[in-house]
């Protein structure tokens, strides 16, 4: 059992201050899991060696800036990491964060018609090509193939005793929230429902069908913006 405490896991937590306990859920100590991990980790590390050049190009191109989208996200237990995805949006997109209207309900934020996102950001997402660095994520172990969508400090910094559950996993390049349309889906309670269905539904072979899933959708080019 892991006590979680709400106000210490997360530095300048706005939240009141409870505890509860977190059972290490089966996938964590998975080794067919882990296995699974480590070959699509380089099987996706391999193919972004292949595009990197030409999306870093397309990406300077298009809107002068660094290459990369750098930011910390929170993972299994509350635990921060750094994740880097190919930039698909203007390089002072957070300073104009306000500008934008939320159009999802809770801690989540989505825009369809965001502006910040450039023409080459746009193809990047449609295709999750953005997503390609995060690999390395997974190779050393702060994320997994399939899990729960990594949240960021503003929203932690906010969560109650149910969100946290969503933790109890590593967090995924996919998942149930990314295969039943992640642009859809704008309720954050339903993310939460999905993720903790994810839990309960798991099984190695499970995530291998969530994969076969996801490619159906990227190849599709659906429910992403």
């Amino acid at each position: 059992m892991y006590q979680i405490s709400c106000a210490t896991i997360v530095e300048g937590v706005t939240a009141d201050n409870w505890e509860f306990q977190l059972t290490p859920h089966p996938s964590i100590n998975s080794r067919l899991k882990r296995f699974l991990d480590i070959v699509g980790s380089l099987v996706g590390l391999l193919i972004l060696s292949i595009v990197f050049v030409p999306i870093a190009i397309a990406i300077i191109i298009d809107s002068p800036g660094p290459i990369f989208f750098t930011q910390e996200r929170y993972g299994l237990y509350g635990r921060s990491f750094c994740i880097r995805k190919f930039r698909s949006m203007v390089s002072d997109a957070e300073k104009l964060k306000s500008l934008v209207e939320n159009e999802a309900d809770g801690l989540i934020f989505k825009n369809k018609n965001d502006f910040r996102v450039t023409r080459v950001g746009r193809f990047l997402r449609s295709t999750s090509l953005d997503e390609l660095p995060q690999f390395w994520n997974v190779l050393v172990g702060e994320m997994s193939l399939v899990g729960t969508r990594p949240p960021t400090k503003d929203e932690v910094c906010h969560y109650n005793q149910r969100h946290w559950q969503r933790l109890n996993v590593k967090p995924g390049l996919t998942g149930e929230w990314q295969i039943n349309g992640r642009s859809y889906v704008k309720n954050f309670e339903q993310v939460v429902d999905l993720d903790l269905q994810y839990q309960k539904k798991w099984h190695p072979m499970y995530d291998l069908l969530l994969i076969v899933k996801t490619f159906f959708i990227i190849f599709g080019r659906v429910g992403a913006f």
